[in-house]
């Protein structure tokens, strides 16, 4: 179960847009978000200059998962001025370092390590540097606060916009919790989450579009099916991982191939309309 908790954002010109410092006062993580228009006025600030855990954020540029890379650096202000970075199309970056000086040039590559594994894990996003890197050995008591030292940095850059942590689907979902939409030789099961609906792996859609169905559908299909998250088995298409669709019924008209309003097709294991659970409630 999830405590509450309270975050502080500090903005150093007062830009809400611009360069953002996120940190929960009790602890020692710090997380610096970075626009790219910006990074003249953070690379000012010395907490970039101490070894540092960062990400790059891009778009995709065929609507697909959003782009990442992971790395660590002894210096940040100097290792963002690599040609690979500059020639990089990332938008936002993130910088974690800690308070008191604790991360070591050992712990920034055991965090980044592990924090490689995790993104990989949730699949989110498509990392441009997806194969991961050796964990260095570190004491028992330095990898406890590597983790702990990572959960913090997961919560604050999952509150400055990017889940790239964050598993899809909740680890403690109930079945009373799932939703199905069905028709034909569709059976797609999802879970409505903050994100919009998560079709989950193993479900299906229907291969053959209606003649009613919008552009849109099959561009998006023919996306999926490019990136192997739909693979064509017989008569239906199947999701070989879970998939973040932005609306119910965008989701519902993939898994149907036409049309649909998804608030009225998923439904849950007892029959009610996503409807009359989320909105009519």
């Amino acid at each position: 179960m999830r405590t509450a908790k309270t975050i502080q954002i500090f903005l150093p010109d007062g830009n809400p847009r611009g360069v953002r410092l996120a940190e929960i006062t009790s602890r020692t993580v710090q997380v610096c978000l970075i626009p790219r228009a910006s990074l003249d006025l953070a690379l000012k600030r010395d907490e970039l200059a101490a070894p540092s855990l960062y990400l790059l954020f891009g778009n995709s540029e065929d609507d697909g998962k959003p782009t990442a890379y992971i790395g660590e650096a002894e210096n940040f202000a100097k290792r963002i001025k690599n040609p690979d970075h500059q020639k990089r199309e990332w938008t936002h970056a993130m910088v974690a370092t800690s308070k008191t000086g604790f991360l070591t040039k050992t712990h920034v590559k055991y965090l980044e390590s592990i924090s490689i594994d995790e993104a990989l894990k949730a699949n989110r996003y498509r990392l441009e540097n997806g194969q991961g890197s050796a964990r260095p050995h570190v004491r028992e008591s330095d990898e406890a606060d590597i983790w702990d030292f990572f959960e913090t940095m997961r919560l604050l850059v999952s509150t400055l916009g990017h889940p790239i942590f964050d598993e899809m689907v909740k680890a403690n979902i109930k079945k009373k919790d799932f939703l199905y939409c069905k028709g034909k030789a569709a059976q797609a099961t999802g879970e409505y989450s903050e994100d919009g609906l998560v079709v989950l792996k193993g479900s299906t859609c229907n291969r053959e579009l209606a003649k009613s169905a919008a552009a849109w559908v099959a561009s998006h299909r023919n996306r999926l099916v490019e990136q192997g998250i739909l693979l064509e088995e017989g008569n239906v298409l199947r999701f070989t991982e879970n998939a973040i669709f932005p609306s119910p019924s965008a989701a519902a008209a993939v898994v149907l191939g036409r049309p649909a309003n998804g608030w009225m097709e998923w439904k849950y294991e007892d029959g009610k309309m996503l409807d009359e659970v989320k909105r009519q409630s």
